[in-house]
């Protein structure tokens, strides 16, 4: 017994040390976030640990226990027809609000889901619930495009590009009563990025009857090609996404080596002698596309040699698709009006920022919605026991935009 009273003040030091981590102090719901962020980092622990032991990817268990844990949570929308069907050999999942008699055809929104571009599906609860509050909010169809978590790029762009252009054939936005003119295409984190490679793509097909009216993108990852930007440098340890966690994300979604980890984080793909990304350098040029409150006392890590290989073994970390903060003024100008959400406490927030930058230079209007006190991935988190205040606030003003320009 008294073993007992002495190991439990022990193991309750233990899980302490283990889920309390410094954060800034405007961090919405802090406690409730070191939580989250242990859980997170302990299944990753142990899904690591099963893929040392070479019993399976840790990218296949992680979604195994995802899609085993998830429980499907209902909102209020019970009027929103959910069906689930095949765009060009890709699944979707459309919601669809009730029709009211003789009114005018919908406006829509096709959406991308996030998860590093391997993890979680349109299926899931908190994807799931968010399209179907969406659908109602909007009065709009909106279709989630589910991604295949098994493949690598471009598999995953070609998905979300088949899916997107087959819904934007005229014959499917009649059957689906939806009004040709007031389409967007969004996404969040890796759907983010896909949608904005997506908007790149259609927006170099000539071809296309139908072509989307927004873009909204959800704290957007854009670019492998410099992960010491202020944002980088500022939130490296910050909870749900760490810099090596994204920089995992990278490596897993172009099939890269897990060695090759430590180069990028100290930028050695990108070095001055490293030809390939000379000509990409002032496209990302964070010193002048960032003003000073996101710079703050921050340096560039521009290394004069590096490993010109890693572009060479891993061309995709150059690749537009891959990366659409990469692309030339003449691409970006062709882009429809933007919203690009951004959150302070992330990794990621200096890629949308950067990007929201170059449209407006290039002459597309852009809407940046800046939160100081979220964090990434909050825009999902709504319901218990994930459930945030700057998850309700960040959707709230994606929606309300949404509204007021579809």
């Amino acid at each position: 017994m008294r073993a007992a009273w002495l190991l439990l003040p022990a193991l309750a030091a233990l899980s302490a040390y283990y889920v309390y981590l410094p954060l800034p102090g405007a961090v919405s719901d802090p406690w409730k976030l070191m939580l989250l962020d242990a859980t997170f980092r302990a299944v990753q622990q142990t899904c690591h640990l099963i893929h040392s032991l070479r019993l399976s990817h840790h990218l296949t268990v992680l979604n195994y226990l995802i899609c085993t844990f998830d429980k499907l949570k209902s909102v209020s929308s019970e009027d929103i027809k959910i069906t689930d069907a095949v765009f060009d050999g890709v699944e979707v999942r459309v919601f669809e609000p009730p029709s009211k008699g003789d009114e005018d055809l919908k406006r829509s929104v096709v959406y991308i889901h996030g998860g590093g571009w391997a993890l979680a599906s349109a299926r899931t609860s908190l994807y799931n619930n968010l399209c179907r509050i969406m659908a109602e909010s909007l009065n709009a169809v909106v279709v989630s495009v589910e991604l295949v978590p098994e493949v690598w790029f471009p598999e995953q762009y070609h998905d979300a590009l088949r899916a997107t252009k087959h819904f934007l054939q005229p014959d499917v936005l009649a059957e689906y009563s939806v009004d040709p003119s007031r389409i967007a295409i969004s996404g969040d984190s890796a759907g983010g990025n896909l949608a904005a490679a997506v908007c790149q793509q259609l927006s170099k097909d000539e071809d296309l009857p139908v072509r989307p009216k927004l873009q909204a993108l959800i704290y957007p990852v854009l670019q492998a090609f410099d992960f010491n930007t202020p944002s980088y440098q500022q939130n490296m340890n910050m909870p749900v996404l760490p810099r090596y966690v994204m920089i995992s994300y990278w490596i897993d979604y172009i099939n890269g080596d897990y060695d090759l980890a430590r180069e990028l984080l100290i930028n050695n793909h990108t070095t001055l002698n490293v030809g390939p990304a000379l000509s990409f350098r002032t496209r990302l040029n964070w010193t002048s596309l960032l003003p000073p409150s996101f710079k703050k006392n921050y340096k560039p890590v521009v290394q004069t040699t590096g490993s010109a290989a890693i572009v060479e073994q891993l061309p995709a970390l150059l690749d537009v698709r891959a990366a659409p903060l990469l692309a030339d003024d003449a691409t970006l100008a062709r882009q429809p009006r933007a919203y690009v959400l951004i959150c302070e406490n992330d990794v990621l927030r200096d890629d949308g920022a950067m990007y929201a930058a170059r449209l407006e230079r290039a002459g597309v209007p852009v809407t940046l919605d800046r939160f100081h006190d979220c964090f990434h991935g909050c825009m999902i988190f709504t319901m218990w026991p994930t459930d945030f205040s700057a998850g309700v606030q960040t959707r709230n003003s994606y929606i309300k935009w949404l509204d007021e320009n579809l």
